[in-house]
């Protein structure tokens, strides 16, 4: 069972275990062998060691990376990782489609943006649990337009609060 938690973590790859961390360039997805995986990488994955050869590279550098970085974690920061996929995995199949679209759509914004983004979320966290609950309770009571209007108001501050620091 543990072995199934800790593949498990390791196939959904992305907004589980990368938490706003960077995976390496395409480029350096070479195709990976599996003999060039350490032994502790090997261990991990064992239940690919069959059908390796047949794995996208894509897939398998997902799992050699996600393997990787497992054998790298401390006992808490493994800890950590099993609950967020026990999260992951109690949520329903269309919310974590829309997870994965969003990551997908993040993934593809400029690096400012994604900076931006990880500051506001960073910024959002530093609130108490109940200012950041009437922030939520206040968005939800809004409609589309209202939500719509209040992101280009944010927006329109945002930038001209650039112009103005310039």
């Amino acid at each position: 069972m543990k072995a199934f938690i800790v593949v498990g973590m390791l196939a959904i790859g992305g907004p589980v275990l990368a938490a706003g961390a960077a995976a390496p360039a395409a480029s350096a997805q070479a195709d990976i062998s599996w003999s060039s995986l350490s032994p502790g990488q090997q261990q991990l994955l064992e239940q690919f060691e069959s059908t390796w050869d047949q794995l996208p590279p894509q897939r398998r550098f997902a799992l050699a990376h996600g393997a990787e970085r497992w054998l790298a974690m401390n006992q808490d920061e493994r800890k950590a990782a099993r609950d967020r996929f026990g999260k992951w995995r109690a949520l329903s199949k269309d919310r974590r489609d829309l997870i994965r679209e969003r990551w997908s759509e993040f993934q593809s914004l400029p690096p400012d943006q994604q900076a931006r983004i990880r500051a506001d979320y960073s910024e959002y966290r530093r609130l108490s649990a109940d200012r950041r609950a009437e922030l939520r309770k206040q968005w939800q009571q809004k409609s589309v337009a209202e939500r719509q209007q209040l992101l280009h108001d944010l927006r329109e501050q945002r930038r001209q609060l650039r112009r103005d620091g310039d």
